[in-house]
């Protein structure tokens, strides 16, 4: 708490400390506009697949804009990789047990403190537009016009303001419409504004814009070199279910529903495959049916099985992936463009974030949960207006959004907000001393993909995770030699100090955050 205190002085005095000092003249006394705040989530989308970070699989030129004019942050994580949690951490500036959203089970209590409420109190105008995830309605914004649960890709419906509303299109697209259509004409333009763009994309299943189908289509995508992971030291591993090989599904994830029916899968996942695009119009189905019948004729007259089947699962799990990514890197350049012609480009702090990372194809997987490297770790890109550019690799978490909005707005951050503020980190300087670790705690189980529950800690070097509940398992990772986690190291001669280190440093991080609960006996 002293750290967090001192941090959040230090931040407040560079964001307003000009003000603080005594007024020379009256010509130095200048009204300083506040910071708009554009916070731009999407949901599973992957560092793997942004090209700032890596440039193996997709060109995202638009998203690397902010890099290129901000700051990419590569040692970016989450406190609970899971969509709903995340974003009650990112709301609260609170891990999940001190938020109360643990798991996709719970409802978030909008009663509590927030940013968007707080920066409301401010004086700033705040929106909602797109995914929201959290059950309850959301409080705090003058603005939310907000999609059901998952929402649908194509045609969905949002509620706005309360109201339900279908719309006619792809969600990236529409969700853009109505953040612009919200700047330009829906917001009051005497006030700073708060908008958070959170679109639903690329939340499985992974369904293309009609105007991207045929991208990627000869691509083809080396296998990660641990796809064919046998999780051996790793128990909690190897009990998961969300295996490309064995639990991605060819109807429901994969868009093999044949007209003929003679492909089978899953029954529930098959069920909900053969209909989900029932919520398209003639002309969407005439494109989706265009290329994906081609992709079912091929599938067919291949006869894949084994590793041949595996692989060609991998591939068009990419695939589709990808094309998602490209409408969500088209939008994104949208909306970059409109805050320059509107002269909002100079005064709108731009952040690009996802609620967690994505596995693509590493160990074997989709999907997220665990604190391996591919979950745990999320794109988090900004750009401060005059601040600084590059890259910063301290350890930061998405406990920080909170803070870091409310002191660049000038806004003092509460004592029970959990992060700590980014802006110095924004504006150059070294402002996280001290934070010598970071903590994780995932929930949610038995649930699907069946991902024991787990918390650990994690250094700039090393990775300390114990599975509890059912099982109780101990992994240990050192980083700089093993990145990819696939030697668990927990237990062996040589490193007793290093866990005995880890263990006190998860222990005092549990204190901090309220979690004793938890502790390991």
């Amino acid at each position: 708490m002293e750290l967090k205190d001192k941090l959040a002085k230090i931040a407040s005095y560079t964001l307003i400390g000009a003000a603080a000092l005594p007024i020379v003249s009256c010509r130095e006394k200048v009204e300083e506009k506040k910071m708009n705040i554009l916070f731009i989530m999407c949901d599973d989308h992957s560092y793997q697949t942004i090209s700032a970070y890596d440039n193996r699989y997709i060109s995202t030129p638009n998203i690397d804009r902010i890099a290129g004019d901000g700051v990419k942050f590569v040692n970016s994580f989450v406190a609970n990789s899971l969509s709903g949690p995340s974003r009650a951490c990112m709301l609260t500036g609170k891990h999940s047990h001190t938020n109360g959203f643990t798991d996709n089970t719970r409802s978030f209590d909008g009663s509590q403190q927030t940013f968007p409420k707080l920066l409301q109190k401010s004086g700033y105008e705040t929106a909602v537009i797109g995914k929201w995830h959290l059950v309850t309605d959301p409080t705090g914004f003058d603005h939310w016009d907000i999609l059901i649960g998952q929402g649908d890709y194509y045609n969905p419906t949002f509620i706005n303001n309360g109201e339900k509303v279908q719309r006619k299109g792809y969600a990236t697209n529409i969700t853009t419409d109505l953040a612009i259509e919200w700047l330009d004409n829906g917001r009051d333009k005497q006030k700073p504004f708060c908008l958070l763009l959170h679109h639903k994309a690329p939340h499985r299943t992974w369904m293309p814009d009609t105007c991207d189908f045929k991208l990627f289509s000869d691509k083809e995508f080396a296998l990660p070199e641990n796809f064919y992971d046998n999780y051996e030291g790793r128990i909690a591993a190897a009990a998961q279910e969300m295996s490309i090989v064995k639990d991605m599904d060819l109807v429901y994830d994969l868009k093999l529903a044949d007209k003929e029916n003679e492909i089978h899968s899953n029954e529930n996942l098959e069920k909900i495959g053969r209909h989900m695009y029932s919520n398209m119009d003639a002309a969407q189905k005439a494109a989706w049916d265009a290329h994906y019948d081609a992709v079912i004729a091929d599938f067919k007259k291949q006869g894949l099985t084994g590793k041949a089947l595996d692989e060609w699962k991998f591939r068009q799990y990419m695939r589709d992936y990808l094309r998602v990514i490209t409408s969500i890197d088209r939008n994104v350049g949208r909306v970059l463009d409109y805050l320059k012609e509107s002269g909002l480009e100079d005064n709108t702090l731009v952040v690009y974030t996802s609620d967690q990372g994505f596995y693509m194809g590493e160990h074997g997987w989709f999907d997220k949960r665990f604190m391996y490297e591919e979950s745990f770790r999320t794109p988090l890109l900004m750009r401060l207006p005059g601040g600084a550019k590059g890259e910063a690799a301290e350890l930061v978490q998405n406990i920080d959004y909170a803070a870091t909005f409310l002191d660049v707005a000038g806004v003092d951050i509460p004592q029970d907000i959990q992060g700590v503020s980014l802006l110095p980190l924004l504006k150059g300087e070294k402002s996280i001393e001290g934070r010598d670790a970071i903590y994780y705690h995932f929930f949610e189980y038995p649930a699907e993909h069946m991902v024991k529950k787990h918390y650990g800690v994690r250094t700039d070097r090393y990775k300390l995770i114990h599975f509890y509940d059912d099982i109780d398992a101990w992994e240990l990772y050192d980083l700089e030699k093993d990145p990819s986690e696939m030697n668990n190291i927990y237990g062996k001669e040589g490193t007793e100090a290093i866990t005995a280190e880890l263990k006190k440093r998860l222990v005092e991080l549990q204190k901090e955050y309220g979690e004793e609960e938890y502790i390991a006996q």
